[in-house]
């Protein structure tokens, strides 16, 4: 895979005990959902180090300071349907403020082609910085086909989260959006003939909610 400026693999020894976890077949649905929210966490504070923020004066115990705090409102977190659902709680227990908007993608299982059926934004998203949650970057024509869909609602401050990704996903993603900054936890092997990443986790949406 190509040296792309706009992705970040963090490649963190705690991120890989916690994939070790998440890749077993043996991890059930509770500690699947818990461990994807814990990893969420890490991504997200390395992908909103750089988020606005202003300068405010807080009184301490013994004198008054100069801080820095978010921007009320800069940030909104867009999980694509539905396996995305599980990187929101991950978000929120680092920024609780964090809107949320929602994006329906469902990938073809013959053409591998995605498909919008949901979109659901807050207001004013234009104005914020939009970060795209997705646990897996695999064919990344979900992703890319997401990204898409904000730049026409008028979005220019566009990140993507992802905690296992492909490196042909990265590498489509990447190309496609060279203006949008990646942040992957772990990167894979390959795709398989059926667009699933190896090794991968299996289904992650089936994983997260107990479905098959």
């Amino acid at each position: 895979m190509k040296n792309f400026k706009n992705v970040t693999i963090l490649n963190h020894p705690l991120i890989n005990h916690k994939i070790a976890i998440l890749r077993s077949a043996d991890t059930k649905t509770k500690d699947f959902r818990e461990i994807v929210g814990e990893i969420t966490t890490l991504l997200t504070y390395e992908a909103f180090k750089d988020v606005p923020t202003h300068e405010v004066e807080v009184q301490t115990p013994l004198e008054k300071c100069k801080q820095q705090m978010v921007v009320e409102n800069s940030v909104a977190v867009i999980p694509v349907l539905r396996a995305g659902l599980g990187m929101v709680a991950g978000v929120h227990t680092l920024f609780p403020t964090a809107k949320v908007g929602h994006i329906g993608m469902y990938r073809d299982e013959e053409t591998l082609v995605p498909h919008e059926y949901y979109c659901k934004l807050p207001e004013g998203v234009e104005n914020m910085r939009a970060i795209v949650l997705d646990p897996m970057l695999a064919t990344g024509g979900s992703a890319a086909a997401a990204i898409d869909l904000l730049k026409k609602r008028g979005c220019k401050d566009i990140r993507q989260m992802s905690i296992i990704a492909a490196p042909e996903g990265v590498e489509t993603l990447a190309t496609a959006h060279p203006d949008v900054k990646i942040f992957v936890a772990v990167l894979d092997r390959c795709l398989n003939e059926n667009g699933y990443i190896l090794p991968g986790l299996g289904d992650a949406g089936d994983r997260l909610f107990g479905t098959k």
